[in-house]
Parts: C-alpha cells; structure tokens; sequence
C-alpha cells in the first residue's frame, strides 16, 4: 500500500509540475500580448475552484492560483466568462452601452472585443505559439546542458526475413536518406518509419563507399516501451544499430546551433503528430496510442523515477529527476499548443477561425450558432478525453500503477 502511495505521488506530482509550468507559459502568451495591445485584463489565473494565493496588481489585474490546478486562463474585461468566447453583434452592442454609461466612450478601445481583429487574432493565437517558444528554449537549454550525442546511422545487423532483409541491405550499410529526408543520426530512422507501415519508402544507403536506392515496405510490429510499460503498433523495418564505439559521437553545440536544434525537434514533434492524425482519419493507423491525462502523469511518474535511478546521490537525482522532466515538459508543451490551434470551438483554433468569419463577413457569428458550436466542440474534446481514458486504462501498466495489477 506504501509503494502505491508513493508511486501515485511521483506520478501525480510530476505531471502536475509539467502542467503547471507549460499552462502558465501559455496563459502568459496571451496575457502579454493582450497587456502590449492595451487590453484592458481583469484576472490571471493558474488553476479553478476558489483562491488558495491571490493579489491584485498596480494596473487593477487579479492575479490568482486555484486550488484545482489543472488549467488557467485570463479573463479580459468584458469577458462573459473564462474562454473569453465571441459576443454576437447584439451582445457587443449591449457591452458597448455598459462601458460608455460606466467609462465614458475613451475606454471602449481598452476591452478585447472591440480590439481590431488582427489584434484579437494575435492575442489568442499567442497561447500556442508561448507553448512552441517554451518547448524551443527547453530543447536547446537542455542539448546545450548534455551536448549533441549522435549514432552513425550504420546497420549493425539486419532481422532475417524483415523488410531490410527482403531488399538486400547487410550489416555495415550506412543510411542515407529515407523518402528524401537526409540521416544523419540513426535515431532519425525510427522517426520516419514508425507512422509508415504499409507504405512504400525510398531508402538511400551507402556501401563500400558506393550509394545505392531501394525501395522497402516497413512492417507493422508491436513494440514495447520499458520505460513507461505501454505498447504500440508502429512501422519497422527489420535493422540494427552498430554497436561500434567509433560510430558514437558527442559534440558541444554553440548558442545559435542549440536553438535551431530545438526549433527542428519543436518541427518534428508538429509534423510527427500532424501524420499521425492524417493517418488515423483515412484508417491506416488505429487511435489507440491517443493518451488522456492518466497516461501523462503515469509517463511523468516513470521518466522521474528513472531520473532518479541515474545516479547514487542526491544532487544527482535531483539534476535527473529535473532533466527528465524538462525534456518530457518540452514535449508535452508542443502537444498542447498544437492541439490549441485546432479549429475547434473552445480551443484557440475555434475561436481563429470565428474571426476569420468576422474577417470576411464583417460580423460576429451568431449567437446560435456560436453556442451551438461550443457544444458540440465540448462534446468532442469529453469524447476524446473519455476514448484517450479508455485506452490508458486497456494499457496494463496503468493499472499496475493504480495497484489494480502485479
């Protein structure tokens, strides 16, 4: 019963740093553009519920920390609520009138809703791209801590009867490129083959010092993580790493390098989510790999321990405890700002697109029609959130954690 208590504390601590840390930076996104574009704020706050620490600040703004931590948001003044949804031109009108009769008609230009669209659209698109610079900063903060560690793509050996086998690549093959991305790191070859099983890839090698093209078909495996005990179906080839010393190599990264390294690790994980997604709609890869908030804080519980276990002291736990982290909070912070830019209603992505209608339209949707679209938005993200629940709990790993098995 102890273990399971502590294991449910890592677990649950961890993800609730991760959260906090990524939910603030992205709060903070909007909240600073907002106060650059004269907006007048009325609170910022990190979690729900009632207060545990609240103040207000010289310029008026409450700021606050709930005592459900999961979430925050900024309310503008004028907002009808926390998701700051779009009045219709009826509401803005009354809104209008509320201001004039309590300001004087100087401070209508200070409230969000009466901000020029191009503002408003800066404003909300803001929260992501905080989540995108955060995951950037974390990357290239932690490559320029441990230096670029890289393996020479070179085939160590090759599985008989696998794909790699079938088109002749031996043991001492150098990767090249895969469907013309260029390998440089032998790490890159999972990243381009696990989301393409069943489709036909271009593989460039080299051989004796000659460079040859083949064409291969990854075949559908199911892996297993030790780390955090889930599994996966993803696309595999059939090829090894060199176990060679020499192929091994470290490099100090300069400031610059450092940051475009994390700008292309932010890209991928884009990319990687975005093929993802295309290839769940058209059914050529199952949801089940889709994780709702039990799974997250499982992962953050099992890269904490595994800090830990890295090294015998104390200050050295800490530092791989607080690495490991950091690195899965970089991850995780992508995810967030990406799915923020979805157009659906509620999301930052819904409420783009209600301007982009403003934009063309020159007027605010609907009252119904917006109330109707974040219901229906609602019920998609209780929908996701309940399947993504679903396949945590079908995945054993979650259920040891839980105490539920040995």
């Amino acid at each position: 019963m102890l273990n399971l208590l502590n294991s449910l504390f890592v677990s649950v601590g961890a993800f609730l740093l991760i959260l906090t840390l990524v939910v603030t930076i992205h709060e903070l996104g909007h909240f600073l553009v907002a106060k650059a574009c004269g907006v007048a704020i009325d609170r910022f706050a990190i979690g729900f519920g009632r207060p545990i620490v609240s103040w207000t600040d010289k310029s008026g703004v409450e700021w606050r920390i709930g005592w459900l931590p999961i979430g925050g948001y900024v309310r503008f003044s004028g907002d009808a609520d926390a998701s700051s949804s779009v009045p219709d031109a009826e509401d803005l009108d009354d809104l209008r009138s509320q201001i004039v009769q309590k300001l004087g008609p100087q401070a209508v230009s200070r409230y969000f809703h009466f901000k020029p669209i191009w503002q408003r659209s800066l404003v909300v698109a803001a929260g992501p791209f905080a989540n995108f610079a955060l995951s950037i900063v974390l990357f290239a903060s932690l490559i320029s801590v441990i230096g670029l560690n890289t393996l020479v793509p070179r085939v160590g050996a090759v599985a008989p009867g696998s794909p790699a086998a079938v088109v002749g690549l031996k043991a001492g093959d150098v990767i090249a490129s895969i469907d013309g991305h260029a390998i440089t790191d032998f790490k890159e070859i999972g990243d381009q083959v696990h989301l393409r099983s069943g489709e036909p890839l271009a593989v460039s090698f080299v051989r004796q010092g000659q460079t040859h093209s083949v064409t291969l078909i990854p075949a559908r495996t199911l892996m297993h993580d030790e780390l955090t005990g889930r599994t996966a179906q993803v696309g595999t080839i059939g090829i090894y790493s060199s176990r060679d010393p020499a192929d091994y190599r470290q490099a100090k990264v300069t400031p610059a390098r450092a940051l475009g390294w994390g700008c292309q690790q932010t890209w991928d994980i884009i990319a990687t989510t975005v093929t993802y997604i295309s290839r769940i709609v058209t059914g050529k890869e199952s949801a089940n790999q889709l994780s709702s908030f039990l799974g997250m804080a499982q992962t953050a519980g099992a890269v904490a321990k595994a800090g830990a276990a890295s090294a015998p002291d104390f200050w050295g736990k800490a530092g791989g405890i607080t690495f490991n982290l950091l690195s899965l909070a970089a991850l995780i912070s992508t995810g967030v700002g990406f799915m923020n830019l979805l157009p659906v209603p509620v999301l930052d992505g819904g409420h783009l697109l209600f301007y982009g209608y403003e934009a063309i339209a020159r007027r605010p949707v609907g009252a119904r029609v917006q109330a109707a679209s974040f219901r229906i938005g609602i019920a998609l993200l209780l929908g996701l959130m309940l399947f993504a629940t679903w396949n945590d709990l079908q995945q054993r790993s979650v259920f040891k954690l839980l105490g539920l098995s040995s």
